[in-house]
């Protein structure tokens, strides 16, 4: 491969921005968290300036999500993954049941196997890119866990409830929430944070409770179950009713979120942002399935992601020297998820991404390797 491979201007995309997490953030939402800064930022998130921004984006999730009555939306600072440990104190009573079919819904897993208040999970796995195996009735359950989107693999599942069965059904929606479509009714706990479809930065946590839940957090919270102030499930509930967190969050981080979901409101809601994601999916798996050097690593097509798209490659293409090379273009982080190890691109396919964008860097692809792989 030649030292540099030069894309032409004319191929690339407007924006080169495809990482899968954190996302594509939307420049003009960054200039107005600027313009804003001096009656905004540095303030106590007790205040009303910053708590109505809070409730600002908690509205618009209920009405984004089209959330039954007695539903709610909670958050926290820490993230996805300090929600595992959060719901591990307060959300999961007995023993919890997880699906898992990648690494992050495996590290949810392990969190509950290592807690030592709960039995040990059933942990139903598929392999990677495979057709995942859903949850189960099992009466010895009270807390069905599975994701939405797998991050690592592209893999995508179905939020549907277990039949017959009254556990909670908590899913998580890290990479999924906001890009692809769901009926609230189907879950308990849907959990998630803003860097990804939300095109925002990370350290916040959010969760759509339903009354359910809502009464399993308050009854633990009740119990004598020890468990940190700040992983209190019980806490966050009663701040999120104040429209804020038990400590101070990232006044940038709810400033971006709040605009991000407005947006998607006024531009068709989660219809019409899983809209967006189905044509930028067909355009990049179609591409993947057409080209003799590339093929979808998710062989079910309707286990495809729609939010990240993982395309593996033929062994004469080095995946990772193609990543290098439209990086040195400016377009960036198509990189695979390290612990998979295969010879692939990963590429979000969130709503902020424009569709055409993927269209053009299918193009650029296209461009490197005729230059990469000689006819």
């Amino acid at each position: 491969m030649p030292d540099l491979i030069e894309i032409p201007a004319n191929l690339l995309p407007a924006d080169g921005r495809f990482g899968s997490g954190p996302g594509k953030v939307q420049p003009e939402f960054v200039q107005r968290l600027a313009d804003h800064a001096t009656d905004f930022l540095g303030t106590s998130h007790r205040q009303a300036t910053v708590r109505k921004v809070v409730g600002r984006a908690r509205a618009g999730l209920s009405e984004l999500f089209a959330l039954p009555d007695g539903y709610e939306v909670l958050l926290g600072l820490g993230g996805s993954t300090t929600f595992w440990d959060a719901a591990s104190f307060g959300l999961i009573e007995r023993q919890s049941q997880h699906a898992v079919i990648g690494e992050f819904s495996q590290k949810f897993a392990q969190v509950t196997a290592a807690a030592p208040h709960l039995r040990a999970p059933e942990v139903i796995t598929t392999e990677p890119g495979l057709t995942p195996t859903p949850c189960r009735a099992n009466d010895d359950i009270d807390a069905h866990c599975f994701p939405h989107n797998e991050t690592s693999t592209g893999v995508s599942m179905e939020v549907v409830r277990p039949n017959a069965s009254d556990a909670l059904v908590v899913v998580d929606a890290t990479s999924g929430a906001g890009g692809l479509r769901v009926d609230a009714a189907q879950f308990d706990v849907y959990y998630f944070a803003p860097q990804k479809c939300f095109g925002g930065d990370g350290g916040l946590w959010l969760a759509l409770v339903s009354p359910n839940a809502i009464e399993r957090i308050e009854r633990l919270a009740r119990s004598d179950r020890w468990r940190p102030a700040a992983l209190d499930l019980g806490t966050a509930l009663e701040q999120s009713r104040l429209d804020q967190t038990y400590n101070t969050p990232a006044l940038a981080t709810v400033f971006l979120l709040a605009e991000q979901v407005d947006w998607m409101v006024a531009n068709g809601s989660l219809e019409g942002m899983a809209t967006r994601c189905d044509r930028s999916a067909a355009t990049v798996y179609g591409w993947a399935e057409r080209h003799p050097l590339a093929d979808p690593f998710v062989g079910d097509p309707g286990c495809r992601s729609h939010v990240t798209a993982t395309i593996d490659f033929d062994e004469r293409v080095d995946a990772a020297a193609l990543a290098a090379t439209l990086r040195t273009n400016g377009i960036i982080d198509t990189e695979p998820y390290r612990k998979l190890g295969r010879n692939q691109l990963r590429i979000a396919l969130f709503p902020n991404i424009e569709p055409d964008d993927i269209a053009a860097l299918t193009r650029c692809i296209d461009h490197v390797l005729e230059r990469m792989v000689p006819a």
